[in-house]
């Protein structure tokens, strides 16, 4: 089988998504035997020549500044769509809504390959934190919406994700592919824990507790932080340890320092080597993840390979599959629920440990069964398609990826074309919203128009 596997970040940028992408291949490749490659916008001096599938960096712009360090993609690149489709995929997964399912939209109308969406993020609130506009966010959450549902088959990493999802307004029918875990059970050598977090002031006997992640403060950071103060009010002695990077690790840090809290809570930055991560979810006696945000908690997951226990939100994504006291804990969303339950798990780290034991035996799904699950939901699509049992949406911005495929057919006959309809397309888009905003259009209205004035340039250039 050749999968082709689309995302709107890569190495060198590492999050949890891009994770998933990297697992994704390895184990298509290594337990299935599939071909792989990988479509995703180029980061400047990336190197992917060591990688054992090939990877298609394709046009992006510098968007670092205010996306959170990340580039946005040209998905009417056409180069890079042309060598993704003589790759001549069977899948087509895509792991973003935004530009990596534009090149999948593309890239079916050439090869008729399926489309398989993963809806891994809330992209709603990240729309929400980038864009002032209300009308704007709206238009923004509508076309994300509408790519979504213009896929074969819509998968989503937890119910409370798919549930999210429908609350965007998606329409279609959704099915829950649990992601994996890519640390071994168990704990850390012990020479390596003491490695890694050598040179901060840990006291045995001293209760430590651990945050990985964006450093955001919707994923629950303040809480946290909250919680400690009135911890540290109340006389008992810990450590925190906040794993990750973001646009808000400075005012956290700050926080920290405002609530007399520095000594004791130590902000390492982003961690990219695994065995140094495991080494952190060995040393802590207690994973805090307060995050109504995320859609899984991949996090919570590998914390639980290592033994490691969390404190998670009732009703959260991330507490899906959590029974609280037995393989988790699960409180209120409030810093006072948060520091009354430290506070009882700080007299006893020997139940903390028991729960720990019971998550690694319970919530850790590997990322080889969870690649196979996939891998094998693939063929049913493929059987499905074969079958002519796969109903595709058509969408009116359909026309204006089948225009896209078109052109890059005949990429020399129409490489004129093409630099006129990015020409086009670049110039209206940058208006889109005023255009919307001022004759009260829809998204889809809006493509509908451009598709029409695309389709009548090129065939002003054929009759020419």
């Amino acid at each position: 089988m050749k999968v082709c596997l689309l995302n709107d970040s890569f190495a060198p940028v590492i999050d949890g998504v891009v994770n998933v992408v990297m697992n994704y291949a390895e184990h298509l490749i290594r337990d299935h035997g599939a071909e792989v490659i990988v479509g995703t916008p180029q980061y400047p001096g990336a190197d992917y020549s060591a990688y054992p599938y090939k990877v298609v960096p394709y046009q992006s712009f510098d968007t670092t500044a205010f996306a959170s360090g990340y580039r946005a993609g040209n998905p009417f690149s056409s180069e890079a769509a042309a060598e993704l489709a003589a790759f001549a995929p069977d899948i087509l997964h895509s792991h973003c809504p935004a530009t990596a399912m534009i090149m999948a939209r593309i890239l079916r109308e050439d090869t008729d390959a399926p489309i398989v969406f993963t809806y891994h993020t809330k992209f709603d609130i990240d729309i929400e934190r980038v864009v002032k506009s209300k009308l704007a966010v709206k238009a923004g959450i509508h076309a994300m919406v509408s790519n979504i549902e213009a896929c074969d088959d819509v998968w989503v990493v937890s119910r409370g994700a798919g549930e999210s999802l429908k609350a965007l307004g998606f329409q279609g029918e959704y099915r829950v592919m649990n992601n994996g875990v890519d640390f071994e059970k168990g704990k850390a050598d012990p020479g390596k824990v003491a490695e890694v977090t050598e040179g901060y002031d840990l006291p045995e006997g001293v209760p430590v507790f651990l945050f990985v992640g964006r450093m955001m403060t919707y994923k629950g950071l303040p809480l946290i932080l909250d919680a400690l103060k009135q911890l540290s009010d109340a006389g008992q002695d810990f450590r925190m340890v906040f794993v990750g990077k973001g646009p808000d690790k400075e005012s956290m840090e700050q926080k920290a320092e405002e609530l007399g809290l520095k000594s004791r809570c130590f902000f390492t930055g982003p961690i990219y080597d695994r065995e140094a991560l495991r080494a952190w979810n060995t040393r802590a006696d207690l994973f805090l993840f307060p995050s109504t945000f995320d859609t899984n908690g991949l996090v919570v997951r590998e914390a639980a390979a290592c033994g490691l226990a969390s404190v998670l939100i009732e009703g959260s994504c991330a507490a899906e599959g959590i029974t609280d006291g037995r393989n988790g804990f699960t409180i209120q969303e409030s810093s006072e629920a948060m520091a009354a339950l430290l506070q009882t798990a700080c007299r006893d780290l020997d139940h903390l440990r028991g729960v720990g034991q019971n998550a690694m035996d319970e919530i850790v799904l590997s990322w080889k069964d969870s690649v196979s699950e996939a891998y094998e939901r693939y063929g049913e699509i493929l059987e499905e398609k074969k079958r002519g049992l796969l109903q595709k949406k058509k969408l009116p911005a359909d026309y204006f990826m089948s225009v896209t495929a078109h052109t890059l057919e005949e990429r020399e006959r129409h490489r004129q074309i093409r630099r006129e309809i990015f020409r086009d397309f670049r110039e209206t888009a940058v208006g889109m919203m005023e255009n919307i905003q001022d004759a009260g259009e829809s998204v889809e209205s809006f493509l509908d128009r451009v598709a029409e004035n695309i389709h009548e340039k090129i065939d002003s250039h054929k009759r020419g």
